[in-house]
């Protein structure tokens, strides 16, 4: 892993959201030498938002001594993640706002300005490791923010420096509850999953896309069996919010046609998964064909699998079944704790 050491000649531009991580994040990189700034960034419009975390994110940055700047990337954000995030909804998939993000603005747009001001380094507080080739799971696997980060470009890896990444999260809080003047900071609730979320993903569609639109429920056959509320409050998996006539079994979504507004469900065994096809690659290695091991779905376990890469797409077989698979999801592999890349699931099958 990267070491950090006295650096008083490099300059590392923090990404600070005006939480305990980044706080302490960049409180450790100043002790340790290193000459700091403080970036916050806009993204989503969220109202109310941006004033709270703002002013969270000023006093953080009053308290360990640094320049914070400010930087509106929510026209990017919308762009790049927002509008995404709707149209990967409105096609019947499954998205991953977070990978885009985090390639886009917060180790894209943020290493640009770094560059303005001439930071060396870039750092957050994602719990997560790198050596400057790799990433690698956080010592802390119930943090471990691995997997939002396989989109990340390689190019950027050199640069990048996680504080937390050998840390675990109760400790951090602890630290911030034994200094006077962060003790705030330790109690503050965590980040909700989505940042942009603040209830549920139908909520926040309905002011974009007709979310409510009750169409018909077909079973593996074709036939119909049943009624739902609208094909974008399912994903893959769920097993509630539709009607099956005469089930007595458990019954999950285990495909969505929204053109036809129409749901197909069927039983457990029916989400059976044996192999994926990836697209819109990020590899850290040169390999284009080998054994390891995949994430599907963020906090699920890795499963083991063999990898082709062939014209620009990883042909993945899966060595167990999975179930619940979702186009549009990233799949994300592991050589042991080290992240070699992914990419976005295309079509899964059994």
């Amino acid at each position: 892993m990267k070491n950090i050491k006295k650096q008083s000649d490099k300059k590392v531009l923090v990404g600070m959201s005006g939480g305990v991580d980044s706080t302490i994040s960049a409180l450790q990189l100043k002790e340790d030498g290193y000459e700091v700034e403080g970036l916050y960034m806009k993204l989503h419009s969220k109202p109310g938002y941006h004033e709270i975390h703002l002013a969270r994110a000023q006093k953080a940055a009053d308290f360990v001594g640094i320049k914070l700047h400010v930087l509106d990337l929510q026209d990017i954000f919308n762009e790049k993640v927002f509008k995404p995030f709707i149209d990967t909804y409105a096609e019947g998939k499954t998205p991953n706002p977070c990978a885009l993000c985090n390639r886009s603005l917060k180790f894209g747009e943020m290493v640009k300005f770094a560059d303005t001001i001439g930071a060396d380094f870039i750092a957050t507080g994602h719990y997560i490791k790198t050596d400057g080739k790799y990433f690698y799971e956080a010592s802390d696997d119930t943090k471990d923010q691995s997997y939002f980060l396989f989109y990340v470009q390689k190019n950027i890896l050199p640069r990048l420096i996680f504080p937390l990444g050998d840390k675990k999260k109760s400790d951090i809080k602890e630290l911030a509850l034994s200094i006077k003047g962060l003790e705030s900071f330790a109690s503050q609730g965590e980040s909700s999953e989505i940042c942009f979320v603040e209830t549920t993903y139908t909520d926040l569609l309905k002011d974009y896309v007709e979310v409510d639109n009750v169409g018909k429920v077909l079973d593996i056959d074709g036939n119909i069996v049943g009624e739902h509320k609208g094909f974008m409050h399912y994903t893959i998996g769920k097993r509630r919010g539709f009607s099956v006539k005469g089930a007595h079994d458990p019954h999950f979504v285990i495909s969505i046609d929204p053109k036809n507004n129409q749901i197909t469900v069927g039983k457990k065994e029916e989400l059976e998964c044996n192999s994926v096809i990836l697209g819109d690659l990020n590899l850290y290695t040169d390999e284009k064909e080998f054994d390891t091991t995949v994430k599907l779905r963020y906090r699920t376990k890795a499963v083991s699998c063999h990898v082709i890469i062939k014209n620009d797409k990883a042909f993945v077989t899966l060595k167990e079944s999975v179930f619940g698979v979702a186009v549009g999801q990233a799949a994300v592999f592991y050589d042991d704790n080290r992240l070699i890349g992914g990419g976005w699931i295309e079509d899964a099958a059994r």
